[in-house]
């Protein structure tokens, strides 16, 4: 049985629409992240470096730019946790919780770095610290990667020791990971560079391998402590210095006179560990670029959330010379599932289709894209079961406003539908990366391998929305009582109905400010926010480390995948691609006008906004593929486009009229 064949996808930048509406997309993309930027240029600066550099040793990130390889880049994680979170005790805030993790290659390894940011109160462990250091630990656990701490650690920021210290995932599950990780067999190797106290000083002594340098040291507690207690005049190097745990008490291995010493030694120690897998297993085959740019994306994925696009130009984007095996094409076209190379290593794609597909029961009948609907889900369940039980890693790519809801939905049973994709996804022990491109909402979110199903990592972008849905829909909910059938506010009294919209208006604004992904990311409800152009390093990175160390997979001659692949190939009868647009219908000229239809209902809108101008003026020539408005159906619009070349004669619906399946919405002559 031969391997899955790959197909060419994707189409190049300027026959994805046109120039304007391409410029306008890149524009706020470029807005959004270079605002990102200004945040992590913060993050990364700490405190500033002259303290650090008065002590004669380096900053953290000038030693992971030593421990990493050559041309290569530490791509950091988490780096927002606690931003714009101020703490009693500090005048200044705690940039990334004072914690950096990242994922850095060292001789050619894939390694998670867990290390102190020592121009941050001397490397504190502030609120969140414990979990940003466990969610590191967790990361290498579960790609059964090395893990290297940078410890340069005074203790917990006592000022506000209550939200560190005792609870389930506070500092002292630290070192339960530390215990799990070495009975999995991940290997530890850590490097102590200054103060180690308390915590900080238990920390390393599970790991592997222990260096010290001279201006180390491992207390249980500090010398200040010491003399309060025992009246004793002591230094926390005559306590617990290398001279002491090198050589009196076996905690640390090894001692050496600098931090770039220290640095040596432990890539030394990592180059001793068994070579990466990952070219065993891309069986000869090369990384290749996509035959489309990454940086296309910040033109092709709008920031409206409303607005749909082509997923499948995401998919060209990502993969290798933009070659993708789509598996399933023709069942719950909602969905788009498939497999192609990234780094000349396999990897799945479930991904959420925006464009609005076919009714499977109700011909001529569409359904909006982004939804979970029963077949789709179905679709993604089989999918991401073959992959695990195949070793594929999966990367799923969310823009989804969540499940159909209504009397269909219930009465096909989509809970049930919903649970078994939500029991897969819980029993995978393939690797899953998780990438919110946009919409992340309600239980969708969930269903999609979200945070909560512990997937390695979830990658969140500038444009990310997280909630359970929008600011204005959450108000309305929120305030029903108090509204009519039409959702306007009922009372007539001016003064109650002021105030009411005020309290709406103030919830929707407290609720967008809550899904922004700066937000998220500073509750560590995402990973990272990475600018839609660098998703694709991310993934590559990612994906090698999932084939790095040895575990269970299947060569691809005896994959699942095969056997999906035949069967519905053969109901399909035809070779699978991609799905049609069914938002106008052509038909037969009369007397020389020729009517657009809509093939689902919804609102028909003739600009983008209020201050834009229509589409196609009245009057003006068209061509195929014009877009003549927008259909809005569930909250998401569909470019509805001209069929034929010619002239707009005009509308025949007002600008945000509803309409049904079937209607006129513009004559073409």
């Amino acid at each position: 049985m031969a391997y899955l064949s790959l197909r060419p996808i994707g189409h190049p930048l300027q026959q994805l629409g046109d120039e304007a509406s391409l410029a306008r997309t890149a524009a706020e993309s470029a807005r959004r992240e270079a605002d990102l930027a200004d945040k992590l240029a913060i993050v990364k600066a700490g405190w500033g470096a002259e303290r650090v550099h008065e002590k004669g040793k380096r900053t953290t990130w000038e030693r992971i730019g030593l421990l990493a390889d050559e041309g290569t880049t530490a791509l950091p994680l988490q780096s927002l946790v606690n931003w714009g979170r101020s703490f009693k005790g500090s005048k200044k805030l705690a940039p990334g919780a004072g914690v950096v993790n990242a994922l850095v290659t060292v001789h050619g390894r894939q390694c998670v770095v867990i290390a102190n940011d020592n121009t941050v109160a001397s490397g504190s462990w502030w609120p969140m610290s414990p979990e940003k250091i466990q969610r590191g630990q967790q990361i290498a656990l579960k790609l059964r990667i090395p893990v290297i701490y940078l410890v340069d650690c005074s203790g917990l920021f006592l000022p506000e020791q209550a939200l560190s210290f005792p609870g389930a995932r506070g500092a002292g599950h630290i070192f339960k990971m530390n215990s799990l990780l070495a009975y999995n067999g991940v290997p530890q190797v850590a490097g102590v560079f200054g103060d180690c106290i308390a915590g900080g000083g238990y920390m390393p002594i599970i790991s592997d391998r222990v260096y010290m340098t001279e201006q180390a040291y491992m207390v249980i507690a500090g010398a200040a402590l010491i003399k309060g207690a025992k009246s004793l005049k002591l230094t926390s190097l005559d306590i617990g210095g290398p001279e002491v745990h090198v050589h009196q008490s076996a905690c640390a291995d090894a001692r050496v006179p600098d931090d770039d010493v220290c640095i040596v030694r432990i890539r030394e120690e990592i180059a001793r560990l068994p070579s990466n897998g990952a070219d065993f297993y891309r069986g000869g085959v090369a990384a290749a670029e996509p035959a489309f740019p990454s940086s296309d994306l910040a033109s092709i994925v709008p920031a409206d959330p409303r607005q749909v696009y082509d997923m499948r130009e995401v998919l060209a984007r990502l993969v290798d010379d933009s070659l993708f095996c789509e598996v399933m094409a023709h069942v719950g076209p909602e969905m788009i599932v498939g497999v192609g190379r990234v780094g000349g290593l396999w990897c799945g794609f479930i991904a959420n289709n925006m464009e609005p597909t076919a009714h499977p029961e109700l011909p001529g009948r569409v359904r909006a894209g982004g939804i979970l609907y029963r077949e789709g889900i179905a679709k993604i369940a089989a999918f991401s079961r073959a992959c695990n039980e195949d070793g594929i890693p999966l990367v799923w790519l969310q823009d989804i406003a969540g499940f159909d809801i209504g009397i269909e939905a219930e009465a096909q049973g989509l809970l049930g539908y919903g649970s078994s994709l939500i029991y897969t996804n819980s029993t995978n022990t393939t690797p899953m990366v998780t990438i919110l491109l946009r919409k992340a909402s309600g239980a969708g979110y969930y269903a999609m391998a979200g945070l909560p199903y512990d997937p390695v990592l979830q990658l969140s972008t500038p444009l990310t929305r997280l909630a359970v849905m929008e600011g204005r829909t959450l108000a309305i909910a929120a305030f029903n009582t108090k509204l009519d059938d039409d959702f306007e506010i009922a009372s007539e009294d001016p003064v109650e109905r002021a105030q009411i919209r005020a309290q709406m208006d103030e919830t929707a604004a407290r609720i967008e400010a809550d899904m922004d992904p700066v937000a998220a990311a500073a509750r560590m409800d995402t990973d990272e926010i990475v600018p839609l152009g660098a998703l694709r390093t991310h993934i590559a990175r990612v994906v090698e480390a999932a084939w790095q160390s040895p575990r269970r997979v299947r060569n691809p001659r005896i994959w699942s995948l095969h056997d999906l692949v035949a069967l519905t190939a053969a109901k399909a009868g035809a070779t699978p691609g991609p799905t049609q647009t069914v938002v106008v219908a052509a038909e037969a000229p009369v007397d020389g006008l020729t009517a657009v239809r809509v093939a689902a209902d919804g609102t028909f809108w003739q600009r983008q906004s209020p201050r834009d101008p229509p589409f196609a003026e009245v009057g003006g020539a068209i061509g195929v593929g014009t877009t003549l408005g927008l259909l809005e159906v569930m909250k998401t619009f569909a470019p509805v486009r001209a069929s034929s070349t010619g002239v707009l004669a005009r509308y025949a619906v007002a600008d945000g009229a509803a309409v049904s399946a079937g209607d006129v919405v513009a004559w073409v002559r």
